[in-house]
């Protein structure tokens, strides 16, 4: 039912993205479609109250920050994403067809990526265990981490001064992608919250899923070569000193 209802409105933004030429709606349309199938869970559901509003009220800020940042900095008044743009350079005459295909990838994507938190809202324990504290206290480091990468990166890019030129303050001073990896961090959070709980093996389906696409798919592969194309050998040298994923001091160069 949940994979139906977001092929619907796949369909849906694919039509709109036609009319504004910016596929990055699509990544919005992840984030709301997470969000009303976690909230629909949560009222279906026959799990305890107090964790069902816990876990629908953590997907909500969790896809609703992302949702929202990723509405203002590549949609709205924005012009389309460069992964996108290139896309469609690369499946010329038949763009059409296979964004539309794209699309309904987002949709099978939006209903496996729900089925963690239909997971922790389905445990039938009474009460919360101590593990599910520490899923917890690691989905607010990464959510936080997640939003202060976003944020820095932004804050650097909109400043004139530094256009073309590579962010390595803060977080990115220790990961060429700290977005990306409390992205997947945060997917973690599930998994230790669900221990106790039945069906625990799908909460993996987020970390394992989550892990794939940004480090083999659409993730750190994309950016890094439109950055390579872009910032050429400022950005070869941020390679050679940073740490691609996992955050650690920078290296020297020498």
């Amino acid at each position: 039912m949940a994979y139906f209802v977001m092929v619907v409105v796949m369909v849906g933004l694919w039509v709109l993205q036609r009319r504004m030429r910016n596929a990055s709606i699509a990544d919005v349309g992840w984030c709301v479609g997470l969000i009303a199938l976690v909230l629909w869970y949560a009222t279906q559901a026959t799990g305890e109250p107090e964790r069902k509003m816990l876990v629908a009220a953590l997907a909500l800020l969790y896809a609703g920050r992302l949702g929202f940042y990723i509405l203002l900095n590549r949609v709205i008044g924005r012009t389309e994403d460069a992964r996108y743009h290139r896309l469609r350079q690369q499946w010329g005459a038949s763009e059409r067809f296979k964004m539309f295909g794209y699309f309904q990838l987002q949709a099978l994507a939006v209903a496996a990526f729900s089925l963690p938190f239909l997971v922790l809202i389905h445990n039938p324990r009474s009460g919360f265990a101590l593990i599910e504290l520490v899923g917890l206290v690691i989905w607010i480091v990464a959510v936080s981490g997640e939003a202060m990468a976003d944020w820095q990166l932004a804050q650097f890019r909109s400043k004139s001064w530094n256009r073309g030129k590579v962010c390595c303050t803060g977080l990115w001073r220790y990961s060429r992608h700290p977005n990306y990896f409390f992205e997947w961090l945060h997917w973690w959070a599930y998994v230790i919250m669900g221990v106790n709980a039945p069906g625990w093996i799908l909460t993996w389906i987020g970390p394992m899923g989550m892990g794939w696409a940004l480090l083999k798919v659409t993730g750190i592969p994309w950016t890094e070569r439109q950055a390579l194309a872009s910032r050429g050998e400022e950005y070869r040298a941020y390679q050679r000193r940073t740490n691609a994923f996992f955050p650690w001091f920078p290296r020297d160069p020498q």
